[in-house]
């Protein structure tokens, strides 16, 4: 492809096409002669909705058509929200960028304003991680978490038309989308733990291709790097993925991170 000009594939949600098109800019703000084109792809993850995301192949299931774009030269690179990412890559691709963190914690959303501890026995909260449920029902035992999937319009119409008492959901891809007024409670980590890499979004690209290295270099957040890749290294260690409630965070302390 033309040095001036970039692909990156992305899902086609709401969210996923705002990160995209964020990076885009950020990206031309860097290099004010580079083109950016999207390229739009309906992943395996965004399909198969009917079953809980651990049942049916997990966290790459939103990733591999966009790698297979990659890898075939349709696509330079790749945006993601890291925690929908693996923690090892395939062989042959890199994750440079991690960068742009949001506020990492969960929120509840429900229709009233009404925060966890106010919940009556049995209410209904929608949430299909595990790591979510272990957490909640460690606080609220009463509570039923029942799965949900689809993209967070969905899941707010959902919670709206009374299938749900409340959701439980990424501050960040609320405050994206310019819902942050939805968040009924912003969960403390001793409540709700993050997963490794929320609120991130990471920028995937084909190892060894210097051309983009090069032009993503502006875009580096180090700080960011270092905390995510830390919560990552705690995923990859333990074998973790969707199937496993596994939660991990941390935070820059001096030149060094602090982890949960």
């Amino acid at each position: 492809m033309s040095d001036l000009r970039l692909v990156i594939a992305t899902r086609q949600s709401q969210l996923a096409l705002w990160q995209a098109n964020f990076v885009s800019a950020r990206l031309r703000e860097a290099h004010p002669d580079l083109t950016v084109e999207l390229l739009g792809i309906t992943t395996r993850g965004d399909r198969w909705l009917s079953s809980p995301l651990a049942e049916v192949g997990g966290k790459g299931l939103f990733i591999k058509e966009l790698e297979e774009a990659l890898a075939a030269g349709r696509a330079d690179l790749a945006v993601h929200s890291v925690k929908d990412v693996p923690a090892e890559l395939p062989e042959g691709f890199a994750m440079p960028v991690i960068a742009y963190r949001e506020d990492p914690r969960d929120v509840l959303v429900t229709r009233d304003g009404g925060i966890l501890a106010g919940l009556p026995a049995g209410a209904r909260v929608g949430s299909s991680s595990l790591r979510r449920r272990s957490q909640l029902l460690a606080r609220r035992p009463d509570l039923l978490i029942e799965p949900i999937r689809g993209n967070v319009d969905t899941r707010l119409r959902k919670l709206d038309d009374g299938e749900y008492d409340a959701l439980v959901l990424a501050a960040a891809g609320l405050a994206r989308l310019g819902l942050a007024g939805r968040a009924s409670e912003y969960l403390a980590t001793e409540v709700c733990l993050p997963a490794a890499g929320q609120g991130a979004l990471g920028i995937e690209c084909r190892w060894g291709d210097d051309r983009v290295h090069a032009l993503l270099e502006p875009l580096e957040d180090p700080r960011v790097a270092a905390c995510v890749s830390a919560e990552r290294t705690v995923s990859a260690v333990l074998g973790a993925d969707c199937t496993a409630p596994l939660a991990a965070h941390a935070t820059p302390i001096g030149e060094g991170v602090m982890l949960q």
